[in-house]
């Protein structure tokens, strides 16, 4: 057995998911571990070794098979030096992550953050497979996004790019701010927070909906709510599907990719959003921008990082 292996390691606050992926970016193994975080840095760093060791020791392949590791997370990342500035979740400050794990695996390592390798790992086997230009959204507790062109990571000259979550879209009177500190983001009416957050606003205005039942009110109960019948609900889901769609228009403008893919929790609300999404991109965006180009859900679900970190060895 001679092909190579590539292992992607997707780093979380609680656990670790290491899987072995091959050239062709087919998910083979997977492995799953305690992150550690208590036990400091040190810790979270023999962990990722350990298990990237063990996923491959317990495969038919060997180690001289493995091409590179490849590693996503949350949180600010110098990308080209390879060192994790700030990663709360996993308590990791200016580590230089890449270098320390290069030394102790003596194997290429790659680093990315969350959202770009959730990207990758759609263009390289899911969603869009064998597209060489898509965006990616993540449609989560926030909004995040990456970008594919020509089948790579495209991470702009400080490793920002994609943050398709901070886009101002919602107009100055309708506007609120977001947790960037700038007002009218995205990620303030399309994420899960954005939708819960409208939901509240309605129930507190007295608004007649469902919803005033609830307790406590997820992004699901209100597309659940909207696909009863709704009105509030469907005003919310209408509003969230119809800023992300206007944010879609703009980047159609500028990077004209042929898949817009959207993955994250707030996805899987189904038709209800992504036949809104479409509509409003259909209105937006100029007809030469339109042609050909889809707009689809993701396909990886929670293999999406993995995967795409794994690709980095390749597609970076």
């Amino acid at each position: 057995m001679s092909e190579l292996i590539y292992v992607g390691v997707d780093l979380g606050g609680t656990t670790i998911k290491v899987g072995i992926c091959n050239a062709e970016g087919s998910l083979l193994h997977t492995y799953e571990g305690p992150t550690g975080t208590a036990d400091g840095a040190e810790a979270v760093i023999d962990n990722i070794e350990k298990y990237v060791r063990q996923i491959v020791e317990d495969s038919p392949y060997s180690w001289d098979q493995l091409a590179g590791v490849g590693a996503g997370l949350a949180g600010f990342t110098n990308i080209r030096e390879g060192i994790i500035i700030l990663a709360p979740n996993i308590g990791f400050r200016d580590v230089p992550i890449r270098s320390i794990l290069e030394g102790r695996l003596n194997k290429p390592v790659k680093i990315d953050n969350d959202a770009n390798v959730a990207a990758l790992g759609e263009a390289w086997s899911g969603a869009g497979r064998g597209i060489e230009n898509c965006v990616c959204y993540t449609l989560g507790t926030g909004v995040g996004g990456g970008i594919i062109i020509n089948g790579k990571v495209y991470q702009g000259f400080a490793g920002l790019a994609g943050e398709l979550g901070h886009i101002s879209v919602v107009p100055d009177l309708e506007a609120i701010q977001c947790g960037c500190g700038n007002m009218g983001c995205l990620e303030t009416v399309s994420s899960a927070t954005g939708i819960i957050r409208m939901a509240n606003d309605a129930v507190a205005r007295g608004d007649r909906t469902s919803l005033s039942t609830v307790e406590r009110i997820a992004a699901k109960e209100v597309f659940d709510a909207a696909k009863a019948g709704d009105e509030a609900a469907l005003r919310i889901v209408n509003r969230a599907a119809f800023y992300l769609g206007k944010s879609m228009a703009s980047v159609a403008a500028v990077l004209n990719p042929e898949v817009f893919i959207v993955g994250g929790g707030v996805s899987k609300a189904g038709d209800i959003l992504f036949d809104e999404v479409r509509r409003v991109f259909a209105k937006l965006a100029p007809a030469p921008l339109q042609t050909g180009v889809t707009i689809v859900p993701a396909a990886l679900g929670n293999d999406a990082g993995i995967i795409g970190a794994a690709g980095l060895l390749l597609r970076s």
